[in-house]
């Protein structure tokens, strides 16, 4: 018998930012699907193949893990998705709608919904630690200041006189996350393009300037009582 030859070890292969990464993508995609309390930490060192002591090199605790996923990847997310088109798009109510056919039109080739990533960890873990509410809240502000700065440099233009920048954001968002939570629900992306529908008519100009109307009808109606 040939003695087989002796092989010996190869450098070591170091390389920390490729295993940090590694773990966020398995992290992200762990807490998208079971969500964060389902993932145990064995589980997800698993699946990146790391050890607990490179694991905690990088992110001492759980907690620590997450709000990285929160921070980098969720926030990246929005921006991607959102914050960067409305930006890049010709006005607020275009980049808007931009945003909502691009993500019903990525869903239905896609074929599931697993809804959005901020609504997702926002419903698991905004009561769960403080620490994970505020990180979570900072992206919903910046997502909503960047649609409000968008009306406003439309504003600026001579468009949109009579929308409220702030009222407008945070409808916007607001209607994008109740139907990515019905889309998810009922594994339908139609629910993105009736939401759609409905945020358009519901704030047009006109629509707004019939409501403010219809809001000073009531404060004169609540004063009338109060005189008796």
């Amino acid at each position: 018998m040939t003695a087989r030859p002796k092989v010996r070890p190869g450098k070591r292969n170091n390389d920390p930012e490729g295993l940090r990464k590694r773990v966020l993508d398995v992290a992200e995609a762990s807490f998208q699907a079971r969500g964060y309390h389902a993932s145990s930490l064995g589980d997800l060192m698993a699946a990146a193949g790391v050890t607990g002591g490179a694991l905690h090199h990088h992110f001492p605790t759980k907690k620590a893990l997450a709000l990285a996923v929160i921070e980098e990847r969720v926030a990246a997310a929005v921006e991607a998705t959102w914050i960067a088109p409305v930006q890049a798009a010709g006005s607020a109510r275009e980049g808007v709608r931009n945003v909502f056919e691009a993500v019903a039109a990525e869903l239905e080739q896609q074929g599931f919904v697993r809804g959005c990533p901020l609504n997702n960890l926002a419903h698991e873990l905004s009561l769960a630690d403080p620490d994970f509410r505020a990180a979570l809240a900072g992206i919903f502000s910046a997502w909503r200041q960047a649609i409000a700065d968008k009306v406003r440099a439309d504003q600026q233009a001579g468009r949109e006189q009579d929308t409220d920048p702030q009222r407008f954001a945070a409808l916007a968002v607001a209607t994008y996350s109740g139907a990515m939570s019905m889309a998810k629900t009922a594994q339908d992306s139609g629910v993105l393009r009736d939401c759609l529908n409905a945020l358009e008519q519901g704030a047009s100009p006109a629509s707004s300037s019939k409501g403010e109307a219809v809001a000073k009808r009531r404060r004169r109606v609540l004063r009338q009582y109060k005189a008796f």
